[in-house]
């Protein structure tokens, strides 16, 4: 699985109510699992399932992938993460984005204006906060008087930017400790990493000391042998997000605006199923891993070989049973 020694599973498990999921926790780490990684759009918050996993699996290291930049204060912000970094010491990390205009704008009615400089403005905030440190200072996009937080870390908290193109992908490697990518192949990691890198040296690292910044990718797997049943529900998902301009605008700088421009346009149109069917195999195939268990396992593989340091699972049961398929795709 390549030389690095992590690998994560996305939480909360779906189809189980949350209170219910300590033995899913639990088994994460028998089963070799080290990071559990949280999200946060329509479901539940980026936080409270790290905070019962801390308690119920206190091996795991915890991370967020992600929590938006818009949609905390900046005191609010730093308080969820010196809370988090105080219940698992040593073993959180906060996964920070712009997320999107569907879930910052259309659901939390805040304006998504400025998101490279928004996002820059809370890492900065976040570095000078959770230090303990008062802060007075104006970050640009927002300005904070006389915040002392009063949950201090015991430990640095790594600070990891969600980034997709070069601007953001550079500021993950120049103000963060990393970054989180998502909706790419394991070859698209070969252009990725690199932006991370020179934007670490960019900051004064040496081309050693770049090579060290985390870069964690979610990474969609749907462990069912049947391609057809696969490529269907892999289809609807990528629809749901490559039609996000954040992501269009992503996979255009991929390279893929050729293959991708009749799905956008039909999508335009109002023609969702014809859509669906003009996103051509080779492209569902590059950005879902499908496929029997060990044929998965050896595609995220590819992915750590070509420079993701923290695969983090999220596991679309199509067909198969979701535990059952944690447990095929695990590690050990």
């Amino acid at each position: 699985m390549g030389a690095m020694s992590r690998y994560g599973m996305t939480v909360p498990f779906g189809g189980v109510p949350l209170g219910e999921q300590r033995e899913w926790f639990e088994e994460l780490v028998d089963l070799g699992y080290t990071d559990a990684w949280s999200a946060e759009a329509d479901g539940a918050d980026g936080f409270t399932p790290l905070a019962l996993a801390s308690v119920w699996a206190p091996s795991l290291r915890l991370g967020t992938a992600i929590i938006p930049a818009y949609t905390r204060g900046p005191a609010c912000f730093a308080q969820s993460v010196g809370s988090m970094a105080q219940a698992a010491p040593g073993r959180f990390a906060i996964g920070i984005g712009s997320s999107s205009n569907v879930i910052v704008e259309g659901w939390n009615g805040i304006p998504f204006e400025e998101p490279y400089q928004q996002v820059q403005a809370m890492v900065r905030f976040l570095r000078d906060s959770l230090t303990g440190e008062k802060v007075t200072k104006d970050y640009g996009r927002f300005s904070v008087r006389s915040f002392r937080l009063g949950v201090v870390p015991p430990q640095p908290v790594p600070i990891l930017v969600a980034a997709l193109r070069s601007g953001m992908l550079r500021l993950a490697g120049r103000e963060g400790d990393g970054a989180i990518i998502n909706w790419l192949s394991p070859d698209d990691v070969l252009t990725v990493v690199p932006e991370v890198h020179a934007g670490a040296q960019q900051a004064g690292a040496t081309a050693e000391e770049a090579t060290q910044k985390e870069i964690v990718a979610r990474i969609f797997v749907i462990p069912n042998p049947d391609a057809e049943v696969a490529r269907g529900v892999a289809r609807r998902l990528i629809a749901s997000y490559l039609n996000v301009p954040v992501y269009a605008d992503f996979h255009r700088w991929l390279g893929r605006e050729e293959e991708l421009t009749p799905m956008w346009e039909l999508w335009s149109a109002g023609d969702r199923a014809e859509a669906l069917e003009a996103i051509p195999d080779h492209v569902v195939d590059a950005l879902v891993v499908h496929g029997t268990p060990e044929a998965c396992k050896e595609t995220i593989g590819r992915y750590m070989e070509n420079g993701v340091t923290t695969p983090a699972l999220a596991v679309i049961p199509v067909g198969v049973d979701l535990r059952e398929s944690i447990r095929a795709l695990a590690p050990s």
